[in-house]
């Protein structure tokens, strides 16, 4: 295991109801720069689009199991993982399938599934080997309040909010943190806001900063130092089947992506110690 000892893999939902944020973005350059600080990682792609799935290298023959069979018991996470051109790092793919997830989810514990499937996750992984094992999970959300992002959040013990720098950053960040609220009073109250990150930050703009300065006011401390400009290396890098690390290290992306993981990883420390 790293530095931070032996535990359970703390597994945080990249969610925004508002897509174009950056929650894919984030999910596969954070998940690239915790393994490439030596961290292992777990990226659950819970999105129909398969976005994070396409980002790390999984072409759409690959995936042979999706997270689709996870949530309707078809296989384990484990079984589903695989692994990714960058090393520490595994993915659960995702596909169109999962677009009918909610017609063939119909049971009461529907969104209970993804929490299930981590527990039994947790249990096998306490008797593999540290390489085998992960130390962040990190699941990858599609751009709605849907069942997949209950899931997402049930699961979880933190969410991690990417908010893009422009004009309609903040409509609907009230919504998700009541949605957050509510889940934390009836289906895991252990629920944490893990942090806010802001993306796709133009320094050269008084509106990126308003934006920032607005979003700091609404969530104080939990808004990361770190902030994620807005990079067309970034953008690039998913058509090339790679995380912007792999793209180009040198770039200001990468170089932002590894000290938000560092970051994460700071106040991960801090937060068990207290």
């Amino acid at each position: 295991m790293s530095a931070m000892g032996a535990r359970e893999p703390r597994s945080l939902a990249i969610a925004n109801q508002k897509g174009g944020v950056g929650k894919t973005t984030t999910a596969i350059n954070l998940g690239t720069a915790l393994a490439s600080i030596g961290e292992r990682v777990l990226v659950i792609d819970l999105d129909s689009q398969g976005n994070a799935s396409t980002g790390l290298g999984i072409s759409i023959e690959g995936r042979a199991r999706t997270s689709f069979d996870v949530l309707t018991g078809g296989a384990s996470l484990f079984e589903c993982a695989q692994p990714t051109a960058v090393p520490g790092l595994s993915v659960v793919p995702a596909n169109a399938d999962l677009v009918g997830i909610e017609s063939t989810l119909t049971d009461q514990n529907r969104a209970f599934r993804l929490r299930d499937a981590l527990a039994a996750l947790n249990a096998h992984l306490r008797n593999v080997p540290p390489e085998q094992s992960f130390n962040y999970i990190l699941i990858d959300c599609p751009p709605s309040l849907n069942l997949l992002t209950l899931n997402a959040m049930t699961a979880a013990d933190a969410v991690l909010v990417p908010v893009q720098c422009e004009f309609f950053a903040l409509e609907g960040i009230s919504q998700l943190k009541e949605t957050i609220d509510q889940i934390r009073g009836t289906l895991n109250p252990a629920l944490e806001i893990q942090g806010v990150v802001l993306t796709m930050h133009d320094a050269r703009t008084a509106l990126s900063k308003e934006v920032a300065d607005n979003v700091r006011a609404f969530f104080g401390a939990k808004v990361y130092e770190t902030i994620i400009p807005r990079n067309t290396r970034v953008a690039e890098a998913p058509s090339h089947g790679k995380p912007i690390l792999l793209y180009d290290f040198d770039c200001a992306g990468s170089q932002a992506y590894i000290k938000l993981a560092t970051e994460i990883i700071e106040r991960e420390r801090q937060n068990q110690a207290a």
